[in-house]
Protein backbone atom coordinates (compact mmCIF):
# COMPACT_ATOMS: atom_id res chain seq x y z
CA UNK A 1 0.00 0.00 0.00
CA UNK A 2 1.17 3.62 -0.87
CA UNK A 3 2.13 6.02 2.31
CA UNK A 4 2.93 8.68 -0.08
CA UNK A 5 0.61 11.87 0.07
CA UNK A 6 -2.03 12.26 -3.38
CA UNK A 7 -2.18 14.58 -5.92
CA UNK A 8 -5.49 14.43 -6.33
CA UNK A 9 -7.56 17.40 -4.09
CA UNK A 10 -11.35 17.34 -3.60
CA UNK A 11 -11.21 20.41 -1.47
CA UNK A 12 -8.84 23.19 -1.08
CA UNK A 13 -8.79 26.30 1.25
CA UNK A 14 -7.70 30.14 0.13
CA UNK A 15 -7.52 33.21 1.87
CA UNK A 16 -8.90 35.98 -0.95
CA UNK A 17 -8.37 39.63 -0.84
CA UNK A 18 -9.90 42.34 -2.84
CA UNK A 19 -7.99 45.75 -3.15
CA UNK A 20 -8.40 48.40 -1.34
CA UNK A 21 -9.67 51.88 -3.38
CA UNK A 22 -7.64 54.49 -4.01
CA UNK A 23 -7.51 58.01 -2.43
CA UNK A 24 -9.99 60.34 -3.47
CA UNK A 25 -8.35 64.03 -3.95
CA UNK A 26 -9.85 66.76 -1.98
CA UNK A 27 -9.13 69.65 -3.35
CA UNK A 28 -10.77 69.01 -6.94
CA UNK A 29 -13.50 66.85 -6.02
CA UNK A 30 -11.33 63.74 -7.37
CA UNK A 31 -12.32 60.07 -6.69
CA UNK A 32 -10.06 57.06 -6.32
CA UNK A 33 -10.21 53.72 -8.13
CA UNK A 34 -12.04 50.97 -7.06
CA UNK A 35 -9.66 47.84 -5.65
CA UNK A 36 -10.02 45.02 -7.98
CA UNK A 37 -12.80 41.96 -7.52
CA UNK A 38 -11.56 38.32 -6.95
CA UNK A 39 -13.66 35.66 -9.13
CA UNK A 40 -14.10 32.12 -9.24
CA UNK A 41 -14.77 30.92 -12.49
CA UNK A 42 -15.39 27.63 -14.00
CA UNK A 43 -12.35 26.91 -16.88
CA UNK A 44 -12.04 23.32 -18.89
CA UNK A 45 -8.81 21.52 -18.26
CA UNK A 46 -8.04 22.33 -15.24
CA UNK A 47 -8.01 21.03 -11.00
CA UNK A 48 -7.63 21.90 -7.66
CA UNK A 49 -4.33 20.56 -7.71
CA UNK A 50 -3.61 23.28 -10.73
CA UNK A 51 -4.78 26.00 -8.80
CA UNK A 52 -2.96 25.42 -5.99
CA UNK A 53 0.05 24.70 -7.87
CA UNK A 54 -0.60 28.44 -9.30
CA UNK A 55 -0.74 30.20 -6.14
CA UNK A 56 1.18 27.36 -3.70
CA UNK A 57 1.01 30.07 -0.62
CA UNK A 58 -2.88 30.22 -0.80
CA UNK A 59 -3.36 33.53 -1.31
CA UNK A 60 -5.08 35.65 -4.42
CA UNK A 61 -4.80 39.12 -3.87
CA UNK A 62 -6.17 41.44 -6.83
CA UNK A 63 -4.90 45.22 -7.47
CA UNK A 64 -5.46 48.61 -5.13
CA UNK A 65 -7.34 51.03 -7.15
CA UNK A 66 -5.62 54.18 -7.67
CA UNK A 67 -5.23 57.58 -5.94
CA UNK A 68 -7.02 60.22 -7.61
CA UNK A 69 -4.59 63.23 -8.19
CA UNK A 70 -4.25 66.64 -10.00
CA UNK A 71 -3.83 65.31 -13.91
CA UNK A 72 -5.92 62.01 -13.58
CA UNK A 73 -9.04 62.87 -11.06
CA UNK A 74 -10.53 59.52 -11.61
CA UNK A 75 -8.56 57.19 -10.12
CA UNK A 76 -8.00 53.98 -11.88
CA UNK A 77 -9.80 50.77 -10.77
CA UNK A 78 -7.67 47.97 -9.72
CA UNK A 79 -7.22 44.84 -11.95
CA UNK A 80 -9.91 41.71 -10.97
CA UNK A 81 -8.25 38.07 -10.43
CA UNK A 82 -10.28 35.31 -12.21
CA UNK A 83 -8.94 31.96 -9.87
CA UNK A 84 -9.91 29.31 -12.29
CA UNK A 85 -11.53 26.18 -10.80
CA UNK A 86 -13.04 22.75 -12.22
CA UNK A 87 -16.21 22.34 -13.56
CA UNK A 88 -18.58 21.03 -10.00
CA UNK A 89 -17.06 23.14 -7.49
CA UNK A 90 -18.94 24.68 -4.94
CA UNK A 91 -17.62 27.70 -2.84
CA UNK A 92 -18.54 28.38 0.60
CA UNK A 93 -17.20 30.24 3.33
CA UNK A 94 -15.59 29.22 6.73
CA UNK A 95 -18.49 29.30 8.32
CA UNK A 96 -20.36 26.95 5.97
CA UNK A 97 -22.32 29.64 4.15
CA UNK A 98 -22.35 28.74 0.07
CA UNK A 99 -21.55 31.52 -2.10
CA UNK A 100 -22.29 29.21 -5.20
CA UNK A 101 -21.85 26.62 -7.16
CA UNK A 102 -19.85 26.89 -10.91
CA UNK A 103 -21.41 23.91 -13.00
CA UNK A 104 -20.76 24.95 -16.32
CA UNK A 105 -17.98 26.53 -18.47
CA UNK A 106 -18.17 29.74 -17.86
CA UNK A 107 -19.50 30.75 -14.50
CA UNK A 108 -18.05 33.11 -12.11
CA UNK A 109 -18.74 34.20 -8.80
CA UNK A 110 -17.68 36.96 -7.08
CA UNK A 111 -15.46 35.62 -3.69
CA UNK A 112 -14.30 38.96 -2.76
CA UNK A 113 -15.15 42.69 -3.71
CA UNK A 114 -12.74 44.94 -3.60
CA UNK A 115 -13.27 48.45 -1.98
CA UNK A 116 -14.56 51.92 -2.92
CA UNK A 117 -12.53 54.58 -3.83
CA UNK A 118 -12.26 57.48 -1.82
CA UNK A 119 -14.58 60.16 -2.24
CA UNK A 120 -17.19 63.00 -0.67
CA UNK A 121 -19.49 60.23 0.90
CA UNK A 122 -16.11 58.26 2.35
CA UNK A 123 -14.67 61.81 3.08
CA UNK A 124 -11.72 60.83 0.29
CA UNK A 125 -10.44 57.83 2.43
CA UNK A 126 -10.69 54.46 0.23
CA UNK A 127 -11.94 51.88 1.54
CA UNK A 128 -10.06 48.22 2.33
CA UNK A 129 -12.05 45.40 0.02
CA UNK A 130 -13.05 42.36 1.30
CA UNK A 131 -10.41 39.99 3.04
CA UNK A 132 -11.19 36.12 3.96
CA UNK A 133 -10.99 32.47 3.12
CA UNK A 134 -12.86 30.46 1.25
CA UNK A 135 -13.05 26.70 0.89
CA UNK A 136 -13.44 25.21 -3.06
CA UNK A 137 -15.21 22.03 -2.81
CA UNK A 138 -15.48 19.68 -5.76
CA UNK A 139 -18.82 18.24 -6.07
CA UNK A 140 -18.06 14.17 -6.53
CA UNK A 141 -20.63 12.32 -8.61
CA UNK A 142 -19.54 9.36 -6.81
CA UNK A 143 -16.78 8.20 -4.36
CA UNK A 144 -15.26 5.59 -7.13
CA UNK A 145 -15.28 5.36 -10.34
CA UNK A 146 -15.10 2.64 -12.72
CA UNK A 147 -13.01 3.07 -15.66
CA UNK A 148 -12.58 0.50 -18.10
CA UNK A 149 -12.96 -0.39 -22.55
CA UNK A 150 -16.48 -1.59 -23.07
CA UNK A 151 -17.23 -5.29 -21.89
CA UNK A 152 -14.63 -5.37 -19.23
CA UNK A 153 -17.62 -6.18 -17.04
CA UNK A 154 -17.97 -2.87 -15.06
CA UNK A 155 -21.90 -3.23 -15.08
CA UNK A 156 -21.39 -6.24 -13.92
CA UNK A 157 -19.33 -5.77 -10.55
CA UNK A 158 -21.22 -2.68 -10.36
CA UNK A 159 -24.72 -4.75 -9.66
CA UNK A 160 -23.21 -7.42 -7.82
CA UNK A 161 -21.80 -5.13 -5.15
CA UNK A 162 -24.31 -2.33 -4.66
CA UNK A 163 -28.31 -1.35 -5.61
CA UNK A 164 -27.88 -0.67 -9.32
CA UNK A 165 -29.44 -2.35 -12.11
CA UNK A 166 -27.25 -1.37 -15.02
CA UNK A 167 -27.77 -2.87 -18.34
CA UNK A 168 -25.68 -5.50 -18.69
CA UNK A 169 -24.51 -7.67 -22.69
CA UNK A 170 -21.78 -10.30 -23.62
CA UNK A 171 -20.96 -7.94 -26.45
CA UNK A 172 -18.87 -4.49 -26.50
CA UNK A 173 -21.30 -1.37 -25.83
CA UNK A 174 -21.23 2.03 -24.41
CA UNK A 175 -22.92 2.84 -21.38
CA UNK A 176 -24.75 6.37 -22.21
CA UNK A 177 -24.59 7.67 -18.97
CA UNK A 178 -23.45 7.29 -15.49
CA UNK A 179 -25.11 3.96 -13.39
CA UNK A 180 -24.45 5.18 -9.72
CA UNK A 181 -25.30 2.39 -7.36
CA UNK A 182 -24.62 2.76 -3.53
CA UNK A 183 -22.59 -0.10 -1.51
CA UNK A 184 -23.79 -1.15 1.40
CA UNK A 185 -22.17 -2.25 4.74
CA UNK A 186 -23.74 -4.13 7.53
CA UNK A 187 -23.22 -1.26 10.15
CA UNK A 188 -24.77 1.23 7.78
CA UNK A 189 -21.61 2.72 6.07
CA UNK A 190 -22.32 3.53 1.94
CA UNK A 191 -20.28 3.94 -0.56
CA UNK A 192 -21.20 5.43 -4.07
CA UNK A 193 -19.51 3.64 -7.33
CA UNK A 194 -20.38 5.23 -11.17
CA UNK A 195 -20.24 2.51 -13.86
CA UNK A 196 -19.06 5.74 -16.08
CA UNK A 197 -19.72 5.92 -19.68
CA UNK A 198 -17.04 3.68 -21.87
CA UNK A 199 -13.78 4.61 -22.39
CA UNK A 200 -12.58 3.88 -26.13
CA UNK A 201 -8.98 4.64 -27.42
CA UNK A 202 -8.80 8.46 -28.41
CA UNK A 203 -11.06 9.40 -25.58
CA UNK A 204 -8.79 12.22 -24.45
CA UNK A 205 -9.32 13.60 -28.07
CA UNK A 206 -13.16 13.45 -27.34
CA UNK A 207 -13.36 10.43 -29.52
CA UNK A 208 -16.69 8.25 -29.17
CA UNK A 209 -18.21 10.00 -25.39
CA UNK A 210 -14.47 11.62 -24.90
CA UNK A 211 -14.65 14.83 -22.94
CA UNK A 212 -18.13 13.50 -20.94
CA UNK A 213 -16.85 10.33 -19.78
CA UNK A 214 -13.02 12.15 -18.55
CA UNK A 215 -14.89 14.57 -17.22
CA UNK A 216 -17.18 12.33 -14.79
CA UNK A 217 -13.86 10.54 -14.07
CA UNK A 218 -12.09 13.81 -12.43
CA UNK A 219 -15.09 13.79 -10.19
CA UNK A 220 -14.74 11.24 -8.22
CA UNK A 221 -12.42 9.97 -4.86
CA UNK A 222 -10.73 6.86 -6.48
CA UNK A 223 -10.88 4.75 -9.73
CA UNK A 224 -11.56 1.00 -10.18
CA UNK A 225 -9.39 0.12 -13.38
CA UNK A 226 -11.24 -2.73 -14.76
CA UNK A 227 -9.50 -5.58 -17.69
CA UNK A 228 -11.15 -8.66 -19.15
CA UNK A 229 -8.10 -11.10 -18.60
CA UNK A 230 -8.77 -12.11 -21.96
CA UNK A 231 -8.26 -8.74 -23.79
CA UNK A 232 -10.47 -6.92 -25.69
CA UNK A 233 -11.40 -6.03 -29.29
CA UNK A 234 -14.00 -3.23 -30.23
CA UNK A 235 -14.92 -4.96 -33.13
CA UNK A 236 -13.44 -5.95 -36.45
CA UNK A 237 -11.86 -2.82 -37.79
CA UNK A 238 -9.86 -2.40 -34.35
CA UNK A 239 -6.80 -4.25 -33.40
CA UNK A 240 -7.05 -6.90 -30.51
CA UNK A 241 -5.63 -5.65 -27.13
CA UNK A 242 -4.01 -7.95 -24.34
CA UNK A 243 -4.91 -7.23 -21.01
CA UNK A 244 -1.51 -5.31 -20.42
CA UNK A 245 -1.84 -3.26 -23.35
CA UNK A 246 -5.70 -2.25 -22.18
CA UNK A 247 -4.30 -1.38 -18.76
CA UNK A 248 -1.44 0.82 -20.56
CA UNK A 249 -4.22 2.33 -22.43
CA UNK A 250 -6.50 2.75 -20.18
CA UNK A 251 -3.00 4.94 -18.13
CA UNK A 252 -2.40 6.66 -21.37
CA UNK A 253 -5.97 7.84 -22.15
CA UNK A 254 -6.55 9.53 -18.66
CA UNK A 255 -3.06 10.96 -18.45
CA UNK A 256 -3.71 12.71 -22.28
CA UNK A 257 -6.90 14.09 -20.85
CA UNK A 258 -5.22 15.16 -17.47
CA UNK A 259 -2.15 14.40 -15.69
CA UNK A 260 -3.85 14.61 -12.54
CA UNK A 261 -5.95 11.85 -13.19
CA UNK A 262 -3.14 9.14 -12.80
CA UNK A 263 -2.05 10.58 -9.42
CA UNK A 264 -5.78 9.58 -8.00
CA UNK A 265 -5.90 6.27 -5.82
CA UNK A 266 -6.68 3.20 -8.08
CA UNK A 267 -7.43 -0.20 -7.35
CA UNK A 268 -7.12 -2.69 -10.56
CA UNK A 269 -9.63 -5.33 -11.21
CA UNK A 270 -9.05 -8.20 -13.40
CA UNK A 271 -12.43 -9.72 -14.25
CA UNK A 272 -13.45 -12.81 -15.71
CA UNK A 273 -11.45 -15.19 -14.08
CA UNK A 274 -13.92 -18.06 -14.95
CA UNK A 275 -12.13 -18.12 -18.38
CA UNK A 276 -10.04 -20.90 -19.71
CA UNK A 277 -6.26 -20.48 -18.79
CA UNK A 278 -6.86 -17.24 -17.35
CA UNK A 279 -4.47 -18.55 -14.53
CA UNK A 280 -1.51 -18.29 -17.41
CA UNK A 281 -3.32 -15.24 -18.48
CA UNK A 282 -3.03 -13.87 -14.79
CA UNK A 283 0.59 -14.88 -14.52
CA UNK A 284 1.74 -13.45 -17.72
CA UNK A 285 0.01 -9.85 -16.54
CA UNK A 286 1.49 -9.34 -12.73
CA UNK A 287 4.61 -10.20 -14.27
CA UNK A 288 4.76 -7.78 -17.01
CA UNK A 289 2.87 -5.35 -14.78
CA UNK A 290 5.74 -5.71 -12.39
CA UNK A 291 8.62 -4.91 -15.56
CA UNK A 292 6.09 -2.36 -17.21
CA UNK A 293 8.40 -0.04 -18.68
CA UNK A 294 10.75 -2.19 -20.18
CA UNK A 295 7.23 -4.02 -21.51
CA UNK A 296 6.01 -0.31 -22.49
CA UNK A 297 9.48 -0.22 -24.98
CA UNK A 298 7.65 -3.31 -27.25
CA UNK A 299 4.65 -0.95 -27.55
CA UNK A 300 4.19 1.80 -30.41
CA UNK A 301 5.44 5.15 -28.66
CA UNK A 302 2.42 6.94 -28.59
CA UNK A 303 0.49 3.80 -26.48
CA UNK A 304 2.97 4.13 -23.62
CA UNK A 305 2.56 7.11 -20.71
CA UNK A 306 5.06 9.07 -19.76
CA UNK A 307 4.04 8.76 -15.32
CA UNK A 308 2.25 5.03 -14.18
CA UNK A 309 -0.28 4.62 -12.26
CA UNK A 310 0.07 2.77 -8.87
CA UNK A 311 -1.88 0.59 -8.05
CA UNK A 312 -3.00 0.03 -4.29
CA UNK A 313 -3.63 -3.97 -5.28
CA UNK A 314 -4.20 -6.00 -8.66
CA UNK A 315 -7.21 -8.61 -7.76
CA UNK A 316 -8.35 -11.87 -9.84
CA UNK A 317 -12.14 -11.29 -10.15
CA UNK A 318 -14.92 -13.47 -11.59
CA UNK A 319 -17.54 -10.74 -11.41
CA UNK A 320 -20.15 -12.96 -13.20
CA UNK A 321 -19.30 -16.01 -10.90
CA UNK A 322 -17.49 -15.86 -8.31
CA UNK A 323 -19.42 -13.79 -5.29
CA UNK A 324 -16.35 -14.08 -2.64
CA UNK A 325 -14.12 -12.43 -5.14
CA UNK A 326 -16.36 -9.69 -5.67
CA UNK A 327 -17.09 -9.06 -1.76
CA UNK A 328 -13.40 -8.55 -1.32
CA UNK A 329 -13.18 -5.84 -3.87
CA UNK A 330 -15.96 -4.70 -1.85
CA UNK A 331 -14.15 -4.82 1.25
CA UNK A 332 -11.08 -3.23 -0.27
CA UNK A 333 -12.66 -0.45 -1.75
CA UNK A 334 -14.12 0.84 1.83
CA UNK A 335 -10.83 0.35 3.11
CA UNK A 336 -8.83 1.90 1.03
CA UNK A 337 -11.48 4.67 0.72
CA UNK A 338 -11.11 5.20 4.49
CA UNK A 339 -7.16 4.83 4.92
CA UNK A 340 -7.11 7.75 2.17
CA UNK A 341 -9.62 10.16 3.75
CA UNK A 342 -8.09 9.60 7.41
CA UNK A 343 -4.50 11.03 5.71
CA UNK A 344 -6.11 13.73 4.34
CA UNK A 345 -8.09 14.53 7.13
CA UNK A 346 -4.24 14.19 9.54
CA UNK A 347 -2.35 16.21 6.82
CA UNK A 348 -3.32 19.61 7.88
CA UNK A 349 -2.79 18.49 12.06
CA UNK A 350 0.92 17.22 11.07
CA UNK A 351 1.51 19.89 9.66
CA UNK A 352 0.46 22.17 12.09
CA UNK A 353 2.56 19.93 14.69
CA UNK A 354 5.65 20.67 11.92
CA UNK A 355 5.13 24.38 12.61
CA UNK A 356 4.94 24.76 16.40
CA UNK A 357 7.79 22.56 16.84
CA UNK A 358 9.72 24.82 14.44
CA UNK A 359 8.68 27.45 16.05
CA UNK A 360 9.37 26.31 19.77
CA UNK A 361 13.16 25.23 18.74
CA UNK A 362 13.51 28.63 17.06
CA UNK A 363 12.54 30.20 20.57
CA UNK A 364 15.31 27.79 22.29
CA UNK A 365 17.74 28.97 20.11
CA UNK A 366 17.37 32.47 20.54
CA UNK A 367 17.05 31.89 24.17
CA UNK A 368 20.80 30.11 23.62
Amino acid sequence: MRHMKRGFLDSLRLYVKGGSGGMGYPRFGGVGGNGGNIYAEAKEGTSLLKTLKAHPDKRWCSENGTNSRQFRILGEQGEDVCIPVPVGTAVRLDDQRVIGELNQIGDKILVARGGIGGSPNNQYNGQKGQAHHIILELKLIADIGLVGFPNAGKSTILKAISNAKPKIASYPFTTLKPNIGMAEFKDGRQISIADLPGLVEGSWANVGMGHKFLKHVERTKMLLFMVDINGFRLGPKYPYRSATENVVLLNKELELYSPDLVEKPSLLVVNKMDSPFAEEKLKRLLDELQQIKDVCARFPEEMCPDQFVIFDEIIPCSAKENQESVDYVKRRLRELLDFYGDQEREAPELAAKRRVKSKLIEINRQLV
